[in-house]
């Protein structure tokens, strides 16, 4: 789906923003404000690959829609540095997923917090755009307002945050929503209903649609190629002597290195074990965008019981043919399981944490399902192995299963159609966005609708 605008112009005047809000007249958008320094200066922070992925396009379309020259400061990894962030240090230093697991990292995450407050009082941003990452980000946000408040500075940046806590998934979860407002001015929610339920706990809140919808209008993502066309790294299916008629599994690890360590092990085993029923296997193993991953696999691979191809990270296409040239994908849970459902390709997704991060989860989640896809649908749609269950045994079942089984892998696709649609916003939802942000552009995208909420911003 695609909301198509009439005018061609895309980059605009400072006028057409402070037409748009000429009902809060004692109050300056952020990009007039910027005007007076005769550039918008953006803090952006974010601690993991998928919000490394959404900051990198945020940044491009900032860079679009801005009439003022663009600096960016903060913390992010390599696509995003690609747009001209220069990173306060490695994102991987808070890429550390669950509750137990951080204990060890809290001094570590202390000192990068300091840090990271000393840099953006110091760059004076106009706005502050923290992505994902709730733990860090949250107490970034929450401090930075304090150190201005208590050093009585003027000119307080204001905060964006995009991707909004998952707070419909945990008991007692909306009900600390309405603390954000304290230092988050404004929300950004990938998921439909998440907008309503923050305003409702007086969070100001835009439902731009799920990041993976950039995916899908800048690639034709139709599942054509054919295992003996892809190529990875310059070589093909039939340089590593693999015959066409291979059985192709995708693996996705993850994107931290600590549950790459915990979960690439466990799916050697389930390959291991799919190497009778299936001896001309080949996994086309994913690789994140973090320096320490891509390190572990490396090293992993001569233990790899079955043929593998690495599949680099860095590239949407590249990403998208391996898929495209799959007949499964095992993956840790993550936005992943969202792309996989987009590329139509049957999953199965898999997910352990330490032991007391999984009784935790146990006891406070209110959902039944941990991938995204099955949340929205309130189905199962993607099976699911979980905790206990994640095991190699079990692994290696569900996946022969969903090989062979063309109903299993149908009840994927169909689903794949309607998430689709759920993670759109409405065409009537984005005239209104349009019409009061002034955005004018050949088509929408979740970061432009983002970025033209962020330059035509007036706080209340």
């Amino acid at each position: 789906m695609m909301f198509q605008i009439t005018k061609s112009k895309l980059r605009f005047p400072l006028s057409t923003f402070t037409k748009r809000y000429s009902s809060f007249q004692a109050a300056k958008s952020v990009i007039d404000k910027a005007a007076i320094d005769g550039e918008l200066r953006v803090f952006i922070v974010s601690g993991e690959v998928s919000g490394d992925n959404i900051g990198s396009r945020l940044m491009s379309s900032l860079k679009k829609l801005s009439p003022l020259p663009i600096r960016f400061n903060g913390v992010g990894g390599s696509l995003m540095c690609k747009k001209g962030l220069n990173s306060l240090f490695p994102m991987e230093d808070l890429a550390v997923m669950g509750v137990w697991e951080l204990l060890p990292h809290l001094y570590k995450f202390r000192v990068k917090l300091t840090e990271t407050i000393d840099a953006a009082v110091k760059f004076k941003p106009h706005v502050v755009v923290t992505v994902d990452s709730k733990g860090f980000s949250f107490r970034l946000l929450k401090e930075l307002r304090a150190r201005y408040k208590q050093q009585r500075l003027d000119n307080c940046p204001v905060h964006f945050h995009y991707v909004a806590p998952s707070f419909w998934a945990w008991k007692g979860g909306e009900s600390r929503l309405g603390g954000l407002s304290e230092f988050v001015d404004h929300l950004f929610c990938i998921l439909p209903n998440e907008e309503r339920v923050c305003r409702e706990h007086e969070v100001e809140a835009t439902f731009v649609g799920h990041p993976v919808l950039e995916d899908a209008s800048e690639f034709n993502l139709v599942r054509t190629c054919k295992p003996q066309e892809l190529k990875l790294e310059g070589l093909s299916f039939s340089e590593h002597s693999i015959p066409s008629d291979s059985t192709v599994i995708s693996v996705l690890p993850g994107s931290r290195l600590q549950e790459v360590e915990r979960m690439l092990p466990i799916f050697s085993k389930a390959m291991k074990l799919l190497k009778d029923p299936f001896p001309k296997l080949v996994t086309l193993i994913h690789v994140a965008s973090n320096n320490q991953v891509d390190h572990y696999i490396g090293e992993s691979l001569s233990e790899w019981p079955v043929p593998a191809i690495l599949v680099p990270s860095g590239s949407t296409q590249l990403k998208y043919d391996a898929f495209g040239a799959s007949q499964a994908a095992l993956c840790t849970s993550g936005t992943v399981a969202v792309e996989l459902q987009l590329a139509h390709l049957p999953s199965l997704v898999a997910y352990r944490a330490h032991f007391l991060t999984e009784l935790l989860i146990r006891y406070k989640a209110k959902i039944p399902y941990i991938s995204l896809p099955n949340i929205l649908l309130d189905s199962p749609i993607i099976p699911e192995a979980l905790f206990q269950a994640c095991n190699p045994s079990n692994l290696a079942s569900i996946l022969e299963r969903l090989l062979l089984d063309e109903k299993m892998r149908e009840r994927q696709v169909v689903g794949a159609e309607k998430l689709i649609q759920l993670l759109h916003p409405s065409e009537s939802r984005m005239g209104n966005s349009i019409h009061c942000t002034g955005l004018e552009s050949h088509r929408y995208t979740p970061s432009i609708l983002a970025a033209s909420t962020i330059l035509s911003y007036a706080r209340r």
